[in-house]
C-alpha cells in the first residue's frame, strides 16, 4: 500500500492553508483544520460550496460532480467532492476560520 501524497490546500483571499491528501475531499481538509467552507449536502448537488480553483489540479469522487461543462471550464469545483491531485489554490471569499479569533 502507498502512502497518501499530501498536497496544500490555500484558500483566498485571506491567505490561509492546510494539508490534505488524496483521501479526503477539499472540503474535510478544510473542515479539519478549522477552515469552514461553505456547504451543506457534501455529495456535490447542493452547489453550496461551489468556489473557484485558482491553481491545481483535482480529481471528483462522483463520476459527474453538479457543474455545467462551462463552470468547470470556467474553474468552478465542488469542493464537497473534489480531491486533491497537486497543491490547490481556492478562491472562497466566504470561509471562516473557526479557529482565529478575528472572525
Amino acid at each position: 500500500m502507498v502512502a497518501d501524497q499530501i498536497w496544500t490546500l490555500t484558500l483566498q483571499p485571506q491567505g490561509w492553508t492546510c494539508d490534505t491528501v488524496d483521501a479526503l475531499s477539499l472540503l474535510e481538509a478544510a473542515l479539519l483544520e478549522g477552515m469552514r467552507i461553505p456547504n451543506s449536502c457534501r455529495n456535490g448537488t447542493c452547489r453550496t460550496c461551489m468556489c473557484q480553483m485558482l491553481s491545481g489540479e483535482i480529481s471528483y469522487q462522483i463520476e459527474w460532480p453538479g457543474l455545467s461543462l462551462e463552470e468547470k471550464q470556467d474553474g468552478w469545483i465542488l469542493p464537497c467532492v473534489a480531491q486533491a491531485c497537486s497543491d490547490v489554490v481556492l478562491d472562497v471569499p466566504a470561509a471562516v476560520n473557526l479557529f482565529s479569533e478575528e472572525n
